[in-house]
Formats: structure tokens, C-alpha cells, sequence
């Protein structure tokens, strides 16, 4: 069994309690709108990091890809900001990729879609709290070639 730690949004802000909610993963995926190199750098004191930029980060910025295509114990999974695809939505996500499980962020708003046997995952933002919606980050559990997904809010 994996388990991945996802977030997205952060902005600037890595909220403490970020550290217990991702405590014990395998790896994090951002999902982007990063807002600085300092959230990388603390989220990897909890484990590696992948990360994405989002449409508030600079294109080709170190540490940051477009996109993020990986395996996991036979679970493919992307990992792309979102607003690639203009307003987000699990059917144009997956629509547009291929992927097991497709991770995005972009919207805030947290989301865990099934589409047969398809995750789309939107861990919502974890940074500045926006649109009266609650903070919060995700875990991926890999087991036996499936994903589930669950959301943890964060203090606001």
C-alpha cells in the first residue's frame, strides 16, 4: 500500500497543520499555484515533492512542470493544475487525459469523482482561505491496483 499526500492552492501559505494531515505519506503531488519556492522546501521536510505550476506561478519556474505523469503499483496517475482546460471539471479532465486517477486544482473547491473505474481528485486549497470554502489537502491510497481518495479539512 501508497499513500500520497495532494494538495494545491497553498499561494504563499503552508497552514501547520499541513504536517498532521500529510504525516506518514509516501510522497506529496501539488497540484500548483504553489506561490514560492518556501512551500516546496517545508512540504518535503514531511516527504518528496512533486509539483506542478498553476496559472499563479511562473511557467518553467524550478521545481515546477506543466504536468505530472507517474505509476504507482500499476495506478497511473496526472497531475495538471487544471486551467489547461478552462473551468475544470471531472468530465473534461477526463476527457482530456488518460490517466487511472487525474488530479487538479485551479477551482478550491474540494472534489473526489468516480467515473467507472477513474479517480478525478481535487484536494480543494490549501493556502488563503477563499469563496467561504474550508482549507483543505488530500490522501491517495494505492492498494491492489486501486485509488481512493479522502479529503482532510485544514483549519481555517
Amino acid at each position: 500500500m501508497r499513500v500520497i499526500g495532494v494538495i494545491s492552492d497553498t499561494h504563499g501559505l503552508l497552514r501547520p497543520d499541513v504536517h498532521s494531515a500529510l504525516a506518514g505519506v509516501d510522497l506529496i503531488l501539488h497540484a500548483g499555484d504553489v506561490g514560492g519556492d518556501e512551500i516546496l522546501t517545508e512540504l518535503e521536510l514531511i516527504a518528496p515533492v512533486r509539483a506542478v505550476y498553476g496559472n499563479t506561478d511562473a511557467p518553467g519556474q524550478p521545481g515546477l512542470a506543466p504536468a505530472i505523469d507517474i505509476a504507482v503499483d500499476g495506478v497511473s496517475i496526472h497531475v495538471s493544475h487544471g486551467h489547461e482546460v478552462g473551468l475544470p471539471t471531472p468530465e473534461k479532465l477526463l476527457e482530456r487525459y488518460a490517466a487511472d486517477v487525474v488530479v487538479y486544482g485551479h477551482t478550491h473547491r474540494p472534489l473526489i469523482a468516480r467515473a467507472s473505474n477513474r479517480l478525478v481528485l481535487n484536494p480543494g486549497a490549501a493556502g488563503p482561505r477563499r469563496f467561504d470554502i474550508v482549507p483543505s489537502v488530500a490522501r491517495l491510497t494505492i492498494a491492489d491496483g486501486c485509488a481512493e481518495a479522502e479529503l482532510i479539512g485544514l483549519r481555517a
